[in-house]
């Protein structure tokens, strides 16, 4: 039985590297990537109740999204494999560990970050937080 594993996946050139990483390590694997929308993303401004810039917010998220799958299949076709694709709306790092013990993973394999500036300093690192969290291995991929 081939092992499973979740790549989580931003868009950053270091998920890229981690997907990469899976791919010509793993050969066997079975390949899930996951992307996970982050509401925090939508900033603080967005109207609580709905209103036109959270659709609107959240519309470009669910685009993003798959702009960055459709990259992963083709990073993925490159060496002749299929990814499954799993998009979830949350905190990331909580969901990325959820979906790993839910999903019977066997290995996390993340970029090492993919927030810049300020919003990295104040929201601490996903990749270290699920390294501290998961129940199964996790390669941080620079």
């Amino acid at each position: 039985m081939s092992k499973r594993f979740l790549v989580p996946m931003d868009g950053s050139p270091q998920s890229d590297e981690a997907l990469a990483h899976v791919l010509t390590e793993y050969p066997d694997a079975d390949i899930t990537v996951i992307h996970v929308i982050d509401p925090v993303d939508a900033g603080y401004a967005a109207d609580p109740m709905g209103g036109d810039y959270w659709e609107g917010w959240y519309e470009f998220a669910e685009e993003r999204a798959e702009q960055i799958f459709e990259a992963a299949r083709e990073q993925a076709a490159e060496h002749d494999r299929e990814i499954e694709a799993v998009q979830d709306m949350g905190p990331p790092a909580r969901l990325i560990v959820n979906y790993a013990e839910e999903n019977d993973i066997d290995h996390i394999v993340m970029g090492s970050h993919g927030r810049k500036g300020v919003a990295r300093v104040l929201l601490g690192s996903v990749a270290e937080t699920v390294v501290r969290r998961a129940s199964v291995p996790v390669t941080v991929v620079r």
